[in-house]
C-alpha cells in the first residue's frame, strides 16, 4: 500500500435508531450492511422524537461528522472512543447512540485499525444514503451532529482493465488509471473517501518497500488507513489504462484528471475496487459495505 504523512482527520419513513432492537423500512441504492438499532417511523422533522429515557454523557465518545458537513452516501456514522468499551456495557452505550433518518440502518461494532476492539461503533443504513438526506445523531447527552447527504458519487476500480467508472448523480463516464502491480495489489472491495488533501508525503519504508518512493503526490484521496489513496502519479501517463504498476494506490494522469476527480470527491463518496485479491477489512478505514446486511447487524450488542 502507498504510505501516508497525514494522520485521519477522520425509505420512506423517518427511521430512529437508538440501540433498542428492531428495524424500519427503507429504499435506495443497494448496499450490504447495517447492526441492530431501534428504529420508529412517523413525520420527518430534523429532531429525534422525545424519549421517555434521558441520554447519558458518553465520555471520551468523537463523532467523526463535523455539525452541517454534506457527505457522500456512503458515509457511516463512526464513533471512537479514548477508551475501550467493555463488552459487558456495550449494550448500554448503543442505547445511548440515536439516528434520525429516512433511512433503515444500525449501529455494529468495529475493529479498527489503530485501534483496540471496543473503541468504534458505527452506524450505516442498509442501502446507500439517499442524496438529500438529512441526519441527526446523538452520541449521549453532551454530542449532536446534523448533516446532509450530497448527489451520489459511486466510483468502480477495475484493476483487470485499468479503468474507473465513475456514477455520478445520474451520469457515467470512464476514467483510465493504473493501480497496484502484481505482488503490490490495491485492495479489493468498497472503501469509502475519509478525506483528502492536495497534497500529502508518502514513505515507502512506512510499509515495507524499502526506498522505493518518498516524496510528495497530488490531488490525494483518502481511501484507507494503511494508506490506500488515489491520486495524481505520472507513471499514470504511460500507463493508466494498459498496465498496473503502482504500490497499491489508484493513479491518475496529471493531465487535469487527477485534479478534476479530486474537485468532484467529497467524504464519504464510494471507491469500489474489483478484479483484486485480498478484500479491505472493515476496520481499515471505512470499510464498513464489505459486510453483508445479517453480518454487520451480528456485530450489534444488542439482541
Amino acid at each position: 500500500m502507498c504510505a501516508l504523512a497525514l494522520a485521519l482527520a477522520g425509505c420512506s419513513a423517518k427511521a430512529v435508531a437508538d440501540g433498542s432492537g428492531g428495524t424500519g423500512t427503507g429504499t435506495g441504492p443497494a448496499g450490504n450492511g447495517g447492526g441492530a438499532g431501534r428504529t420508529s417511523t412517523g413525520t420527518a422533522r430534523p429532531e429525534p422524537r422525545p424519549t421517555s429515557t434521558p441520554l447519558k454523557s458518553l465520555t471520551g465518545a468523537r463523532v467523526n461528522i463535523a455539525d452541517g458537513q454534506t457527505v457522500g452516501v456512503g458515509m457511516p456514522i463512526s464513533v471512537t472512543f479514548d477508551h475501550v468499551i467493555p463488552a459487558a456495557e456495550r449494550p448500554d452505550v448503543e442505547r445511548q447512540l440515536r439516528v434520525t433518518a429516512d433511512a433503515e440502518g444500525s449501529w455494529s461494532w468495529v475493529r479498527d485499525r489503530n485501534l483496540l476492539d471496543g473503541q468504534r461503533v458505527d452506524f450505516r443504513p442498509r442501502a446507500y444514503w439517499k442524496p438529500g438526506t438529512r441526519v441527526t445523531v446523538r452520541a449521549g447527552a453532551g454530542i449532536t451532529r446534523h448533516f446532509t447527504v450530497g448527489r451520489s458519487l459511486v466510483a468502480t476500480v477495475d484493476v483487470r482493465t485499468h479503468t474507473m467508472t465513475v456514477k455520478k448523480a445520474g451520469s457515467t463516464r470512464h476514467v483510465p488509471v493504473t493501480a497496484g502491480a502484481p505482488g503490490m495489489d490495491t485492495w479489493n472491495g468498497t472503501m469509502v473517501v475519509s478525506d483528502k488533501a492536495t497534497k500529502v508525503f508518502m514513505n515507502s519504508r512506512t510499509v515495507g518497500y524499502g526506498d522505493a518512493y518518498a516524496g510528495y503526490y497530488y490531488y490525494a484521496v483518502h481511501l484507507t488507513t494503511s494508506g490506500t489513496y488515489l491520486h495524481q502519479n505520472p507513471k499514470a501517463n504511460t500507463y493508466a489504462g494498459h498496465q498496473n504498476v503502482t504500490h497499491g494506490c489508484v493513479g491518475l494522469a496529471t493531465d487535469g484528471t487527477a485534479k478534476a476527480f479530486y474537485d468532484e470527491v467529497v467524504p464519504g463518496d464510494v471507491i469500489t475496487v474489483v478484479g483484486s485479491k485480498e478484500t479491505v477489512a472493515v476496520g481499515n478505514g471505512y470499510g464498513d459495505w464489505n459486510l453483508s446486511w445479517e453480518q454487520w447487524r451480528a456485530g450489534s450488542a444488542l439482541d
